[in-house]
């Protein structure tokens, strides 16, 4: 990493705080973003807080949350990113031709109509910076409008990890195989 981890004993008193929150969280540990945001506070405390929410608690479900944030991973060619939820995403049931497929960067033969309507929304925003009246109003019969806004939050924030992730140069573990194709 580019930063500097901190020890809790090098942390301000804000610093330690937000550590304690994220290692007391459903996390468990901060994670490799956090370690990088945490040089800046408010951007720690509010991308943390932002980022449980959105893995953890949305009505998407582990595995329409964890393909998002793959084809976010995707998008960006984020190591870490791929590194972690790939394996998220096969606990959570995506089949791993499906993740195959978009780490090659080919579209995906879906079973599933919600998961092929988030892959297909998730590659559009990222691509075209936009998503077409036709697919969005498919998305808000099938997700509502909760979901939509909770994919949209999901994606940017997770282009926000990858972003974080690219710019510090914060990779797999060491030892840890990353398959991400480049």
């Amino acid at each position: 990493m580019r930063l500097r981890t901190l020890s809790p004993s090098e942390m301000t008193a804000d610093q330690k705080s937000i550590y304690e929150e994220s290692v007391s969280s459903k996390r468990g540990t901060v994670t490799p973003p956090l370690r990088a945001w945490i040089h800046a506070p408010e951007v720690a405390r509010h991308a943390g807080r932002l980022g449980a929410f959105l893995r953890y608690d949305t009505t998407l479900g582990p595995l329409l949350s964890e393909l998002a944030i793959l084809v976010t991973a995707r998008h960006w060619s984020a190591q870490f990113e791929w590194y972690a939820h790939k394996k998220l995403a096969l606990a959570a049931g995506l089949d791993s031709g499906i993740i195959d497929a978009i780490n090659h960067r080919h579209v995906p033969d879906f079973d599933d109509p919600e998961a092929q309507l988030v892959y297909e929304f998730s590659e559009s925003l990222h691509e075209n910076c936009k998503v077409p009246k036709l697919l969005y109003d498919k998305a808000i019969e099938m997700l509502g409008e909760t979901g939509v806004v909770e994919l949209v939050g999901l994606l940017g924030y997770y282009a926000l990890v990858s972003m974080t992730l690219n710019t510090f140069e914060i990779e797999a573990p060491e030892g840890e195989i990353c398959d991400l194709v480049p």
